[in-house]
């Protein structure tokens, strides 16, 4: 039996048919670049200090209400005793020490500043003060629904096809992402961002798989290095400058989510993976589609194009290949971590939000030519190895710049988002490239949750946010140390680099040594002979 790409090498790698997949898929992914960190706007906390009403207080009681120290974000003087103190005409600061009136909360509201945004979440909804947890607790709550759709989406693009749940996915990103803006509450925004995450990363993983099925050979390395990645960057540079020019949180979201109904005719343009409809035995269906291929890139198809395909499916045979194949996970895993957690650090980069978001999406744009060059003539171990090594010795030196030198900082901070950036797309192709296709979604989904997840948790419990607290640069060095560990546990990861996509369990890379897999071999074997006596 031929493999896949042989048999459709008739088409060529770079027609009509395979330009039109390319730039649709592409264009499908723009909006997860937006869609991902738009909570870097929608949820920022703007300067606020409790609200003052007016109850007739001298204009220098009316700035005295509200104590100098940070404490005055959630505090003023006792309203009645400044009211008492102004209507006797004291004056604060000479008349009166400030530091002996009592305090209370801000039982009124508070005031939020409109210099950078109109309003936002936060300000909608005072997410301050006591409700200050909620503000953090939001952004986890959009990255577990992007962990569910992740899992649910494989499993559904497995059994369903990579084309419907492709365009579900980007209809509950559109839909849910439009009607977000109408909440009226936070727990009813939390609902609405819980669903449309669902449609996030399963869309950006769905349209990668898609096209890695279709496209061949070097198309294939430049659509998943290089194609899928600008697209996503493209988005996310796009959400500064709509978050620039919309500045209500409301608006933005709307402005965001709009544009995407111009997807819908794709439907008609974009085609189900044949790959795909192999694994479920559709070969009619598959030969359709690439003799529709043949009539756009004008070349004539063969008479039969596939054999049949007979594509069985021995779980345990899966079951301890996975496992022996779950090293790549701790690469990807830290990739993953410092990505993220350098992405929404993205506010330490710059004093203007909109120009940090900025510098944060165009430091991904080199590393997705560089993976794209990488991928085409270097191994993937030793890619693997290099981004964690060159990450982990960018944070390593950013304690040890002089105070004088803050954007030597930057640039080394930006280096490390770069290295982070070049190893997750890298893990992205990586990983694509080591299932087989009855499989490879779900798998590939599997382990993008599991990295999500251990991700997250990492994020916001052991990173940025409270390592910090004890030591300023606690952060870099712990995700230095991370990458280090993963670059060492990379020297095992097994070889994918000029290997066709496997379309068979049989046919996935096993990680090295060959000692390792005395079981799995043995458990392989057991599963083939069930199968040959069951069809006997």
């Amino acid at each position: 039996m031929k493999e896949y790409s042989e048999a459709i090498a008739f088409l060529g790698q770079w027609g009509r048919f395979q330009q039109m997949v390319f730039f649709l898929l592409c264009a499908s992914i723009m909006p997860n670049g937006s869609g991902t960190f738009n909570l870097v706007f929608v949820a920022d906390i703007p300067p606020h200090h409790c609200f003052v009403p007016d109850v007739n207080l001298t204009e220098d009681w009316l700035k005295a209400a509200i104590p100098v120290q940070e404490l005055s974000r959630c505090s003023r003087y006792r309203l009645d005793v400044v009211r008492n103190l102004s209507a006797q005409g004291y004056v604060p600061g000479r008349d009166v020490n400030l530091t002996d009136l009592e305090q209370e909360s801000c039982v009124d509201g508070w005031s939020y500043s409109t210099d950078i945004y109109q309003s936002t979440i936060v300000s909608e909804f005072d997410l301050v003060c006591s409700e200050e947890w909620k503000q953090p607790f939001t952004i986890t709550v959009f990255n577990v629904g992007v962990i569910l759709g992740s899992f649910f989406a494989g499993q559904l693009s497995d059994r369903f096809g990579r084309k419907p749940v492709l365009f579900a996915t980007m209809a509950v990103q559109t839909v849910f992402g439009f009607i977000q803006a109408f909440s009226t509450s936070w727990i009813m925004f939390l609902i609405f961002l819980l669903i449309g995450g669902l449609g996030q990363m399963s869309n950006y993983l769905a349209a990668l798989l898609l096209g890695a099925e279709i496209l061949t050979s070097n198309v294939r390395v430049l659509y998943s290095s290089l194609g899928t990645n600008f697209a996503f960057a493209f988005g996310y540079m796009m959400l500064a400058l709509f978050a620039y020019f919309l500045r209500d949180w409301k608006s933005l979201l709307l402005g965001l989510s709009l544009p995407t109904l111009v997807y819908i005719p794709l439907w008609w343009l974009i085609p189900e993976s044949p790959r795909w409809l192999l694994s479920q035995g559709r070969v009619d269906e598959a030969e359709a589609i690439v003799r529709k291929a043949a009539k756009w890139n004008k070349v004539q198809a063969p008479q039969l194009i596939f054999e049949e395909y007979n594509v069985s499916l021995c779980f345990c045979i899966f079951l301890f290949k996975y496992l022996y194949n779950v090293c790549p996970c701790l690469p990807r895993l830290v990739n993953t971590i410092g990505y993220i957690a350098l992405s929404y650090n993205t506010s330490q980069l710059h004093e203007d939000p909109f120009i940090s978001c900025f510098l944060s999406a165009l430091v991904e744009l080199p590393a997705y030519v560089s993976m794209w060059l990488a991928l085409r003539y270097l191994p993937r171990q030793a890619c693997v190895i290099g981004c964690l090594l060159l990450a982990a010795a960018s944070l390593y030196l950013v304690p040890l710049m002089p105070q004088s030198l803050p954007n030597l900082k930057v640039v080394l901070e930006l280096l490390g988002k770069y290295a982070f950036t070049s190893g997750t797309v890298l893990m992205f192709v990586y990983s694509s490239e080591l299932y087989p296709t009855v499989l490879r979604n779900t798998a590939s989904g599997t382990v993008l949750n599991i990295d999500m997840f251990l991700s997250f948790v990492l994020k916001y419990f052991t990173v940025f946010p409270f390592l910090g607290v004890f030591m300023k640069y606690l952060p870099h060095i712990t995700l230095g140390s991370m990458a280090v560990v993963s670059a060492i546990a990379a020297v095992v990861l097994p070889e994918s680099f000029g290997r066709p996509l496997p379309d068979t369990i049989q046919q996935m890379p096993t990680v090295k040594p060959k000692e390792y897999h005395i079981l799995p071999v043995m458990l392989t074997q057991g599963c083939e002979s069930v199968f040959k006596q069951t069809e006997t």
